[in-house]
């Protein structure tokens, strides 16, 4: 079995075989391939229903201000990190669910506008949050009816996107001198994937349709003249990765059956902090974040 490499074009080697194993909507088979050249490992072929793949339950919105504002503060440390390199201006989320840190972003003063797929967060995004959400499930075209942004944010939602590579050149043209594009993701170089491999929660088939390692990530964005201002494995979001692997991933060999899956969790958990300091190395982590500029006019 071979794929041609959606990025590069070159024959890709066949990887292996894997479900659904995080939701059980379908006994489909997805077949997922390494590009031989590049390093990419990608989904082949996308499936025509992957629509069903994301159902009405895929997104808990919260039922009040309170809860939500009380779960939002868990992705404080976005903002933090982001106002290291950008104090203010015009913020573009790309798949915020039901708004977490556009909520936060807005509280900190930026303008904020989303792209989202589901309705319902859409609604919430609008009506309780109360920034621009435009309800789309092509980014790319999306994108090409908005305007420019000192930042772009995408939390672990490349790897969802049918063609992240053209929407990586249409951000970059949508991006100010100066700003910043943000991509956190699964790390196919994680410690976890050596070890799980088909079994890995965060292969998330079909949904995660690539799994993009950092380096080949950087190179692409280098070639769209973008600057890597950080690269890092072990910063809050992503260490908080590590652990909801260990236990996903153990729950899910065992689903069928409550007891041992439960059981298998609290392994999980328990394996989660023997490994921690091994996970900590930097670039061993199950999810990276990467911080890219764009160069200023001199």
């Amino acid at each position: 079995m071979s794929a041609s490499c959606p990025l590069c074009g070159q024959p890709a080697s066949f990887f292996f075989l894997t479900q659904d194993l995080n939701r059980r909507l379908s006994p489909a088979v997805f077949k997922y391939y390494q590009c031989l050249i590049c390093g990419l490992i990608f989904l082949s072929p996308i499936p025509d229903d992957l629509d069903a793949y994301y159902p009405s339950t895929y997104y808990l919105v919260p039922t009040s201000l309170d809860q939500f504002a009380s779960q939002a503060e868990g992705e404080r440390y976005k903002i933090e990190m982001i106002r290291k390199f950008v104090s203010a201006g015009r913020l573009l989320e790309i798949g915020p669910a039901y708004g977490s840190f556009a909520y936060l972003a807005k509280q900190a003063g930026f303008e904020v506008e989303t792209i989202e797929m589901d309705g319902a967060c859409c609604r919430f995004l609008r009506e309780v949050v109360g920034v621009c959400a435009i309800q789309s499930q092509d980014p790319c075209a999306a994108l090409s009816e908005m305007g420019t942004y000192n930042v772009i944010t995408l939390w672990q939602v490349i790897e969802h996107v049918p063609d992240p590579w053209l929407l990586l050149k249409k951000m970059v043209d949508h991006l100010l001198p100066g700003g910043i594009l943000v991509i956190a993701a699964p790390n196919p170089d994680a410690f976890q994937f050596q070890i799980l491999g088909r079994w890995w929660t965060h292969v998330d088939a079909p949904r995660h349709l690539e799994l993009i390692p950092i380096s080949l990530l950087t190179q692409q964005t280098r070639a769209l003249n973008l600057k890597p201002v950080l690269l890092t494995t072990t910063d809050e979001g992503s260490l908080g990765w590590n652990s909801f692997g260990w236990q996903m991933s153990l729950r899910n060999l065992f689903l069928p059956h409550r007891w041992l899956r439960r059981l298998m969790r609290l392994i999980g958990l328990i394996v989660g902090v023997v490994l921690y300091p091994l996970e900590c190395r930097e670039g061993w982590g199950s999810a990276y974040t990467a911080v890219f500029q764009k160069a200023k006019h001199i």
